[in-house]
């Protein structure tokens, strides 16, 4: 969730490590700072609040350069090797003191952290017993202290001065820690060097010419450079300008493994539009299609990115768990229907939070299904883990290549879903909605309950979904007029049947997320068990209304919900599909998507909540893209 930069080269680092940044505030943030080695000395600055709260104190530093850039800065400006982090709080508030870098005591060592240190109270206890001063509430002062330690005690036992050193202290450092971390340090006294560490947490390596890179995403340095590495599990990476080195925690050679970054730095840019999150479903039609990209055989089959699974393993899986949070536990729920219908295996969702501590009943034929558009949400990366452990086969579905939960999963599936830089997923979503249709049609085709050309004539109706998905996007400004009218309501509700109820549940989610308005999605079957009591005279009721072709009657019975919240003074507002004329007499505001089969109708019905939540935020003055209190990759429990 927290954005980490390192730099080792010749050029300024402070421009480079600040740019880095920006380009990481998308993860979601409360404070900022950064370190720079000047000579032998090491310059650092922070500050809570957004990136611009640092650029101008740096620019005021600087003689009133309000960039914060490096040009005419004295001193902080100067040095060629730096670090800089972006900080989501979890141990102590979102203050100055709390911000990264944390410093040792002598001020000569820094330290940037990404995760949870879960052994940081019985640390900090020794350190503190041992008359260590604490300058903040956080688990990462304790990795600073230590790692300023261990320097010293190398240094007495006549250990060589250089970056080998920075190496080793961090080794002895990392052998202590609990938890999930990234780690990022720097030494004054060892000018040129960034050493890393990553357990359970992202750090990539970025390789250029003369200079070298480390970030917890590629988007940190991917105007430099397109050549990265991939750490392993529990690896230190050491890095000058010159030169890159991996080992694992026990100081054994290791390999990274080496990879291409594939898009480009424009497609973190706006490309015009307000917002990222309305690029991004303005994307939805070209991700969806990527998602589908390769995957039908020239002989029908389904092809997975990587399986470590036999045919024969998933012959006989006999019970199937989709685990995932928010957003992608709403994909989930929408599969279930789908998978089941397919494949006759019985489907439960779990949210991933939630999964081990239940202690469910999972067995060699038990097959997990995982989705995280990160790859490193740590909640579903625990239930995974929990698992592996019951001996259960896990397939993940994921958008980042290399990514944490891929690794540790026996089949993937990616998306290539792209760079997606609002917090709020869009295209997230529905490319996760591709991929489980794709997995249960896999699942059904293996198992022998659909034939080859039965395969392909789904795979046929999704890849029309793009071009439906245009069609709708081209026409989507009534949502956004209908936004503006009901930005003022204080409570909007949801309703939905069979795969229209997870996508009531996704719509109030948007607006919950963005517009910070009470909103709550139900199955429409339940208002008279309760939830009917929150209407109100005016109060906005979106009804999610199946297709009548094949479900006749699932298409009445929430058209009879309908006529229960109307007569209770509810504004509806009905999502529906093209040519269905039924509903149009109970509906006070009619939303028609393009016809699509029940099951994969979720793709066409999601898109207009996602643009009303944005356009209800945006007219309420809120930042649509970064909402408050959220973080885009959640990489602690």
């Amino acid at each position: 969730m927290c954005g980490i930069v390192g730099y080792a080269g010749t050029r300024p680092a402070l421009g480079i490590v600040l740019d880095g940044l920006r380009r990481l505030e998308y993860r979601g943030y409360d404070s900022a700072g950064v370190a720079i080695v000047c000579d032998d000395e090491l310059l650092t600055e922070k500050k809570a609040g957004k990136l611009a709260n640092l650029e101008k104190v740096l620019g005021e530093r600087a003689g009133g350069d309000a960039t914060g850039c490096p040009d005419g800065a004295v001193g902080i400006g100067d040095g060629t090797t730096g670090i800089g982090h972006t900080r989501w709080a979890t141990h102590g508030g979102p203050t100055d003191r709390n911000a990264h870098p944390h410093l040792a005591p002598d001020g000569r060592v820094a330290v940037i952290h990404n995760g949870i240190i879960e052994n940081f109270a019985k640390l900090r206890g020794e350190l503190e017993a041992d008359g260590v001063q604490f300058s903040s509430d956080t688990d990462t002062e304790c990795a600073a202290h230590l790692l300023s330690a261990a320097l010293a005690d190398l240094r007495a036992a006549g250990e060589p001065e250089g970056p080998a050193l920075l190496a080793a202290a961090m080794r002895a450092v990392c052998q202590r820690l609990e938890g999930a971390f990234t780690l990022l340090a720097v030494d004054a006294a060892i000018p040129g060097a960034v050493v890393g560490a990553r357990r359970n947490s992202p750090l990539v390596v970025g390789r250029g010419d003369g200079e070298n890179y480390l970030a917890s995403d590629v988007a940190a340095f991917i105007e430099h450079t397109r050549d990265a590495v991939e750490l392993g599990q529990d690896q230190i990476v050491l890095i000058t300008g010159e030169t890159i080195e991996i080992t694992d925690f026990a100081g054994r050679p290791a390999t990274g493994k080496d990879f291409h970054i594939d898009w480009d730095a424009s497609a973190a840019e706006k490309g015009g539009y307000d917002w990222f999150m309305l690029k991004e479903i303005e994307e939805q039609p070209q991700a969806i299609a990527d998602t589908l990209l390769g995957r039908l055989t020239d002989s029908g089959e389904i092809m997975l990115d990587e399986v470590r699974l036999s045919d024969q393993d998933l012959r006989d899986v006999d019970k199937i768990f989709i685990v995932a949070c928010g957003t992608a536990y709403h994909s989930g729920l929408v599969a279930k229907y789908a998978i089941e219908h397919w494949t006759r295996i019985p489907c439960e969702v779990e949210l991933a939070s939630e999964f081990r501590y239940r202690d469910p009943v999972l067995d060699r034929s038990t097959l997990i299904v995982v989705i995280s558009q990160s790859g490193e949400t740590m909640d579903t990366l625990m239930a995974l883990r929990h698992a592996k452990e019951q001996k259960a086969r896990v397939l993940a579905i994921c958008n980042t290549n290399g990514s944490t939960i891929p690794r540790e999963s026996d089949a993937v599936l990616y998306t290539h879903g792209g760079p997606e830089i609002a917090v709020a997923s869009t295209k997230a979503f529905l490319t996760q909605l591709v991929a489980c249709y794709l997995i249960g049609l896999h699942l059904a085709q293996v198992r022998g309950i659909k034939f080859a050309d039965e395969v392909a004539a789904v795979v046929e109706q999704l890849h029309q979904m793009p071009g439906k998905l245009r069609d709708l996007l081209a026409r989507i400004e009534p949502v956004r007029e209908l936004a503006r009218e009901i930005r003022s309501e204080p409570t909007v509700l949801f309703i939905g049947r069979h795969v229209g109820y997870p996508v009531a549940l996704e719509g109030a989610l948007k607006l919950k997320e963005l517009a910070y308005m009470h909103a709550e999605g139900f199955a429409a079957g339940e208002l008279k068990h309760g939830p009917i009591a929150l209407i109100d005279q005016g109060t906005p009721v979106i009804c999610i209304v199946p297709s009548p072709v094949g479900r006749g009657m699932l298409h009445d019975k929430v058209v009879s919900n309908i006529q229960e919240v109307r007569a209770r003074g509810a504004r509806t507002i009905v999502i529906a599909e093209e040519g269905d004329e039924a509903v149009r007499r109970y509906a006070d505001d009619l939303i028609y998507v393009p016809r699509t089969p029940t099951l994969l109708a979720p793709l066409m019905t999601t898109v207009p909540l996602q643009v009303l939540a944005a356009e209800i935020a945006a007219a309420r003055g809120h930042d649509v893209d970064q909402p408050r209190n959220l973080a885009k990759s959640v990489t602690v429990e």
